[in-house]
């Protein structure tokens, strides 16, 4: 079990079971207990865990996102082809307002040497694009969320009320085409409506994983995205129902 692998499946654990010991970790992924205290000070550090003598604690409630630094190291490769293939879809000259998440920093990333502008919504993706030598790069105002650095708030929601884009990438926590796209977090889900309502076209960017998720804030419906951007993984009932909803959607 790589290391990635086992810092998620220690969280998890820990998340369902409300608190865990280190000799229960160490029998769950079969690492040693002195890997498993290293795991918990890093995920304690990430604010996943609360550590005590012996063992962990959940600090993450049933409907909380996992911190960005522990879902940035996940399945790095799969959100490396979904943002190529969104990055694909993006003409040169075109005007891109960029949403926040780990699959929307690999967008950036993707369109570092794109002759495109890009408004980014986190401040992650706004360090990853300054050095990019032909792209115009417009930074909003707003509320940093701590770790995962997504604007928020009245300055970024005017920001994006003052332009009209080409293009919104959006990333989700949560997408089905019957509860539409979700979020976690309130104030992220009136940054993604506001980005939404900017942009002549919008392409969502999800993991398979997210396909059949519900998080607790309504964002749009499926009928508001024009494509969708997943893995080969997804089940296809679940593609098929975003489809039959309007939108396009693409497996790589």
């Amino acid at each position: 079990m790589g290391s990635t692998e086992r810092l998620r499946k220690i969280a998890d654990a820990v998340r369902a079971a409300g608190r865990m010991s280190v000799a229960e970790l160490a029998e769950l992924t079969g690492a040693s207990e002195m890997t498993v205290r290293r795991d918990l000070e890093g995920l304690a550090e990430q604010g996943v865990l609360e550590r005590y003598r012996g063992g962990a604690r959940t600090l993450l409630l049933r409907g909380q996102e996992p911190p960005f630094a522990l879902r940035a190291a996940e399945d790095q490769e799969t959100k490396r082809r979904i943002a190529a293939e969104a990055a694909r879809l993006i003409a040169e000259g075109e005007s891109v307002l960029l949403d926040s998440g780990t699959t929307c920093l690999e967008v950036a990333r993707a369109l570092h040497d794109r002759r495109v502008t890009v408004m980014p919504l986190s401040l992650h993706a706004v360090n990853a694009l300054t050095s990019a030598p032909r792209l115009t790069l417009l930074v909003p105002g707003g509320l940093p969320r701590p770790g995962e650095l997504a604007l928020t708030g009245p300055l970024t929601e005017a920001s994006l009320a003052a332009l009209r884009f080409d293009t919104a990438v959006i990333g989700c926590c949560g997408l089905t085409a019957a509860d539409g796209l979700t979020a976690y977090d309130l104030a992220d889900a009136a940054v993604k409506r506001a980005a939404i309502a900017s942009a002549r076209r919008v392409i969502a960017v999800a993991d398979a994983s997210k396909l059949s998720r519900t998080a607790l804030a309504f964002v749009a419906p499926a009928s508001a995205l024009h494509s969708v951007v997943t893995d080969v993984s997804a089940p296809d009932d679940r593609t098929a129902a975003l489809t039959a909803a309007g939108a396009v959607v693409r497996k790589v």
